[in-house]
């Protein structure tokens, strides 16, 4: 259940917004060296909820003119498709799970979990107005004059896997959780492979390169703050699932099985999604990184926080 790194010996550096203290606070074990060691000390349901509340931030307060310019003015066309390819599963990715979550709110046995995530799809909500937001007000997309529009144009830059994954994988969990929300089996399933797949090895290490690339170039000063709070937002998340898992591991330890088992299934269709569908020799002219750099980032968040939840 391992994501894979090609035999090729990577050094993951730490995202550079690590040490800050806002990421911090959120306790997702994958910016912290200790998880390494199986030593991390996480949030409760309640001191997640407050800190989402200390942690606000508004879509309207980002200023794109400078991202116009850059899009239009400083970055070449061939690279602002490669840059649709990483933005594209992002956006429609946001759009997806906002709708998938509202079963898995419903279906949390605690009422401090379904407060925290009751958070969530507020927090999802906002990720597809910032994307809609800097699309619109750049000019990503010519013709597409409203969110639909948008969605529907942005969608033909995902590969088949990300629609394995959300499509079929993540939505058959939510579909069997919202006709039968006292399955708890399932509910686990979805926990594994919403917070520690999806977001936890897909979102986190896109926005690791995508932020770190943007924030070196000096390019979409308006996005790279609004995805700044995006990752903010998507740690604080991970940081209830590991939180969530470990404890129903604490609590019966036969969901490890139920945890492994979605990990085999969904890593493999995950390591797929981040492939772009370019040649491999010209990954560097992405973000500045090779696959195999990826892949090696998002098998380490997986590690750690595995480690922490007592799985590897």
């Amino acid at each position: 259940m391992e994501a894979r790194t090609e035999d090729v010996e990577v050094t993951v550096s730490a995202p550079s917004r690590a040490g800050r203290e806002d990421f911090k606070a959120t306790s997702d074990p994958a910016l912290e060296e200790s998880a390494d060691r199986g030593k991390a000390k996480l949030l409760g349901y309640t001191e997640l909820y407050e800190l989402w509340e200390r942690q606000q931030w508004a879509t309207q307060d980002l200023d794109f003119s400078q991202d116009k310019i850059d899009w239009h003015e400083r970055i070449p066309e061939e690279e602002r498709f490669q840059r649709m390819y990483g933005l594209s599963s992002f956006f429609i990715g946001e759009q997806k799970v906002a709708d998938e979550l509202g079963p898995m709110m419903r279906a949390a046995p605690e009422e401090t979990q379904r407060i925290f995530l009751a958070t969530q799809i507020a927090d999802e909500a906002r990720h597809v107005r910032f994307f809609d937001c800097f699309y619109g007000q750049v000019g990503v997309l010519d013709g597409a004059d409203d969110l639909a529009a948008r969605l529907k144009a942005t969608e033909e830059h995902t590969n088949e896997a990300f629609h394995e994954l959300f499509d079929d994988l993540l939505k058959s969990r939510v579909d069997r959780l919202a006709n039968e929300p006292g399955d708890i089996d399932t509910l686990v399933e979805a926990i594994t492979l919403y917070h520690m797949v999806i977001e936890g090895m897909l979102a986190l290490s896109g926005q690791h390169f995508i932020i770190d690339y943007n924030t070196t170039q000096k390019t979409l000063p308006g996005f790279v703050e609004g995805f700044s709070n995006v990752a903010r937002d998507e740690h604080r998340h991970i940081a209830f699932g590991v939180r969530f898992i470990t404890d129903m591991v604490n609590t019966d330890d036969r969901f490890r099985g139920v945890i492994q088992g979605m990990l085999e299934e969904a890593v493999p269709v995950a390591d797929r999604v981040i492939d772009p569908p370019w040649d491999e020799e010209d990954d560097s002219d992405l973000f500045g990184v090779s696959r195999e750099e990826t892949h090696a980032f998002a098998a380490q968040c997986l590690s750690r926080r595995l480690k922490v939840i007592g799985l590897f």
